[in-house]
């Protein structure tokens, strides 16, 4: 029986983590191709002994990102990151690196690429990170014209920078932002109330997200590897639902148990909040990028090849958000959740 070995860069993250376990069950030998080996060997224990093997590899040095590949029947590229920081840029990570990963892949003679990047990609985009994850796309499509490009929303699961972030704000601040709101709140008729109007701070409730299950984007990569139909293709993953910036912090106070006051953000505002906080000296917790990214809706294209394409049927969020959102519900209401 012919071995399959797939190189999967940046797989020590958070959906390469949930990617493992599948491999590793669909028999595949993986190469988990990271800058630290030492911070993938947790993956180990997903598959049999030495089915895992962490390997050294830095997408901005192409020999390394080469000998990772070499011999290899198919490679998943993973890597990116939301905000730049030193020789980290958008630039050097989602266009070089992804360059550099499909030109090796075509070189070697790997049958099948899987490049991961991202709902609004577009050259055109005001956001360096959309810019940058469209200018990637092209150049792994220039060297590698059968990859098949999968484009998630917003992903959600138990390790994720979104819900946890956001569940852990809610736990010490008494308030939770909305961006996207009007710069000017509205007046609307009110007939049933005791005034004749009242005041809409949100507008259509800021920008809209289609959270897609981080499982989800794990089952839709094996079908990409499975299908040769994925090849030269294009896939847009997102949950069953769209949301709006509102709804998403509705549904996250509704897990959690919790009561917050909703602010609303207009982007000029968010601008600002934008330019300090990515002063921080650690992870930021919001850049200027980021918020031009966010004026962009997060959510499929009308049209576009999903989830179903690939035979992965999408899973509400409320069936997940449970399992690990309840750590940050109060000790009452995580008791009364139990009973």
């Amino acid at each position: 029986m012919e071995k399959r070995i797939v190189t999967v860069f940046g797989g020590s993250g958070f959906i390469g983590r949930h990617l493992m376990r599948r491999l590793a069950a669909a028999g595949w030998r993986v190469r988990v191709a990271v800058r630290d080996p030492e911070a993938a060997l947790f993956l180990k224990p997903l598959g049999d002994v030495g089915q895992i093997v962490p390997w050294a590899a830095d997408v901005g040095r192409p020999d390394t990102v080469a000998a990772a590949v070499a011999g290899a029947t198919a490679a998943v590229n993973l890597v990116g990151i939301l905000y730049e920081r030193g020789k980290r840029t958008f630039e050097r990570v989602h266009v070089d690196g992804a360059r550099a990963i499909a030109e090796a892949a075509a070189k070697a003679g790997v049958k099948k690429l899987i490049h991961i990047s991202a709902i609004g990609a577009d050259e055109n985009s005001e956001a360096a990170y959309a810019r940058s994850k469209a200018k990637g796309e092209a150049a792994v499509r220039a060297a590698f014209p059968d990859a098949t490009v999968l484009r998630p929303s917003v992903v959600f699961g138990p390790e994720d920078g979104f819900f946890n972030l956001f569940a852990g704000i809610a736990r010490w601040s008494p308030v939770l932002p909305v961006f996207g709101c009007p710069t000017l709140p509205r007046l609307e008729s009110n007939p049933k109330g005791r005034l004749p109007f009242k005041i809409d701070w949100y507008g259509d409730g800021g920008t809209k997200f289609q959270p897609v299950y981080v499982g989800d984007v794990a089952e839709a990569i094996m079908a990409a590897l499975k299908d040769d139909k994925a090849k030269g293709r294009t896939y847009e993953l997102g949950g069953p639902r769209a949301m709006s910036f509102k709804q998403v912090m509705d549904l996250l106070l509704a897990q959690t148990g919790r009561k917050r006051i909703l602010v609303p953000v207009p982007f000029a505002v968010g601008m600002i909040e934008g330019f300090f906080l990515q002063l921080l000296p650690t992870k930021p917790l919001l850049t200027v990028d980021q918020v031009k990214l966010l004026k962009t809706d997060n959510v499929v294209s009308p049209g576009a090849a999903g989830l179903a394409d690939l035979g992965v049927a999408a899973t509400p969020a409320e069936a997940i958000l449970p399992t690990y959102l309840s750590r940050f519900r109060l000790p009452s209401r995580r008791d009364a959740q139990v009973a």
